[in-house]
């Protein structure tokens, strides 16, 4: 079978149609199934499958760094919600509210969830009164509910899976720190786990989370140029502990008032999966969190002694600890082949009666259709080294992709004629700060500020938008 041939023609060609190629994948690979309430999805095994390794690998580096598992209540009452101002306003359009209890009004709506903030500031004020009560470094695995109008599977739904972060400390320092090492292991995890490389940077004034006193993101570039914020951290100031009266009393006895972080990451992160490595024939999913990380396809299985050799290779990669799955069924090898590239399965294992025979099986990349020969007595070790080679291929070719896409402009017209000729993209150019500048270049370009990323370049001396004199680089760039 050619490199490039397509096995799967029920998936609409990315060049064509790429939303739709999208939305083929998250139906066809199994991932979720829609629901009668628009905007919400079933995650389907397979997809939750891949969230679930995400929450592992993420879970246990977050205990290593201290913080533990709570869970918080799903329902915010109005008044509650209402106590800092700013906060409010940000999420006052996405709000669902709970009105009846049964068939009875309730004396004050009830917020669900769109993020905890609010009810964890509520329970702080509770158990927050020594400096020997901090830091508090908190983590919660929820669901929340924001009403979205335009929702697409697993990139902005009405309710999705997220992981969020709270913690509370002494001094500004401290929280300030706590906020940059959760950047960090978000584009850590991204880029060692799900072989995507990530932009780190500081959001702009007009894009910071709402309450926050500043807010850093990553930001990944997809297959077809536009940006995906794909984690944030935020730097929350004393402005909550403020506003729910959270003090503590410090060593000289002193009063004074805590400062705050949360972060988070989401199941749009399998979206960036999807839409930074997948190709026409499915998903190519990263060995990390691959839910079968090998795949074993017996070749001319009815004859004597593959079946044997497949279950025993299967139980070799089980008891070293990989994903594997052996699929002994009556489909065809070329129908298993097409089904797991669909599926992405990182590398599929053939074995038949000449490999027996010569002592070897047929190991097949998902990512680029390389074919290896892996000597049977040293298949662990093999298979290990090929999704270390899977992983470390994808990555660089998301890295090309990112570099090949990068404009450094100089005006507004090299914007456009960048964006128009080369496709969408990150583009680089300098900001003098001001908020109206940002908008206009948004207005004439339709590239928004994405990031300021704390590796700044000297593009220019003057801004972008009004030639006065830079301030920053930034990083602009259409959205999902």
């Amino acid at each position: 079978m050619a490199k490039n041939e397509k096995l799967v023609e029920s998936i609409t060609s990315m060049d064509e149609d790429f939303a739709q190629w999208y939305t083929d994948i998250v139906k066809k690979a199994e991932l979720i199934e829609y629901t009668s309430v628009k905007g919400c999805m079933v995650i389907r095994p397979y997809g939750y499958a891949i969230w679930e390794n995400m929450q592992k690998i993420l879970d246990a580096r977050f205990k290593e760094l201290g913080h533990e598992n709570v869970c918080m209540p799903m329902f915010i009452p109005e008044s509650l919600l209402n106590k800092e101002k700013d906060h409010v306003e940000g999420f006052a359009p996405e709000v669902a509210w709970v009105t009846h209890g049964g068939n009875e009004k309730l004396e004050e709506r009830l917020c669900v969830r769109p993020t905890s903030e609010t009810l964890f500031c509520e329970h702080y004020a509770n158990i927050v009164h020594s400096y020997r009560d901090l830091p508090k470094l908190y983590n919660q695995w929820v669901s929340v509910v924001r009403w979205e109008k335009t929702t697409r599977p697993f990139l902005r739904s009405r309710e999705f899976l997220w992981q969020e972060g709270h913690t509370i400390h002494a001094t500004a320092e401290e929280a300030v720190e706590e906020t940059e090492r959760m950047l960090n292991v978000y584009a850590d995890f991204c880029e060692q786990a799900l072989a995507m490389p990530v932009v780190k940077g500081k959001k702009t004034e007009s894009d910071k989370f709402a309450g926050a006193v500043s807010t850093y993101a990553i930001e990944a570039l997809m297959h077809d140029g536009k940006a995906l914020q794909a984690g944030t951290s935020h730097y929350f100031g004393d402005g909550f502990a403020k506003a729910f009266g959270i003090t503590y009393t410090d060593k000289n006895n002193t009063v004074c008032v805590p400062h705050q972080t949360s972060w988070g990451v989401t199941t749009r992160l399998i979206g960036a999966i999807i839409m930074t490595h997948g190709d026409d024939n499915g998903l190519v999913l990263p060995p990390a969190v691959a839910p079968i990380q090998v795949v074993i396809v017996p070749v001319a299985q009815h004859k004597e002694g593959v079946l044997e050799k497949a279950n025993e290779l299967y139980e070799t990669l089980k008891a070293a600890g990989i994903r594997v799955k052996l699929d002994d069924s009556e489909q065809s090898p070329g129908w298993k082949y097409s089904e797991y590239e669909m599926k992405g399965v990182p590398l599929r294992i053939e074995i038949g009666p000449r490999d027996i025979e010569e002592g070897h099986c047929v190991a097949v990349e998902r990512h680029n259709r390389n074919k290896t020969f892996i000597p049977l007595g040293e298949l662990v070790e093999k298979v290990n080294e090929r999704l270390k080679a899977v992983h470390d291929g994808m990555y660089e070719k998301a890295l090309e992709n990112q570099k090949r896409r990068t404009y450094a402009c100089r005006s507004v017209d090299e914007i456009n004629k960048a964006l128009a000729e080369k496709g969408d993209g990150f583009v680089k150019a300098m900001w003098c700060g001001d908020e109206e500048c940002e908008k206009k270049v948004k207005e004439q370009t339709g590239a928004g500020s994405r990031c300021i990323p704390f590796e700044q370049e000297q593009i220019d001396d003057k801004c972008v938008c009004c030639g006065k004199p830079a301030k920053c680089m930034v990083i602009w760039g259409k959205a999902y």
